[in-house]
């Protein structure tokens, strides 16, 4: 983990291994990606398995981007509104639709049902090619630990 460089630096850099952690824990994140009509930044529910981030969608926007195989950010955070804190950890890489069916089977069976409506048949995973993450701590004092 980062050291505090003084006072007015209050964020510490996350290991890989904590951001990890916070990824498996985490419920929601949003997706960034571009498309036609520019940058687009949408909520969705997944999971972390393997080392990646993986999602479920209908067609659109999110499955057109993984199925050209676009570049795309994650991100997930947690704050605490009172103690002005909080963490946050983004994932950039590369979005691809899942097409192997024994795979497709196997990540149906660990993704949660996804929160928004409609169908979701199509499973995209994004391949890391960076992970950070920061923890922003209170002044003067030690970094929040996050819940879980």
């Amino acid at each position: 983990m980062g050291e505090l460089r003084g006072d007015e630096d209050r964020w510490q850099e996350l290991a890989r291994l904590e951001c990890f952690d916070l990824l498996a824990g985490a419920p929601l994140g949003r997706i960034a990606f571009v498309d036609d009509q520019g940058p687009a930044i949408l909520p969705v529910n997944f999971i972390f398995d393997r080392h990646m981030v993986v999602f479920r969608t209908d067609a659109g926007s999110k499955l057109d981007a993984a199925c050209r195989g676009r570049r795309v950010a994650f991100e997930i955070d947690g704050i605490d509104p009172a103690t002005r804190t909080g963490w946050s950890v983004l994932v950039r890489g590369e979005a691809v639709e899942v097409t192997d069916p024994a795979e497709v089977r196997r990540l149906a069976e660990i993704t949660p049902q996804p929160w928004a409506p409609g169908v979701k048949a199509h499973v995209v995973r994004i391949l890391p090619a960076v992970v950070t993450g920061r923890r922003i701590v209170a002044r003067g004092g030690q970094p929040e630990q996050p819940a879980g």
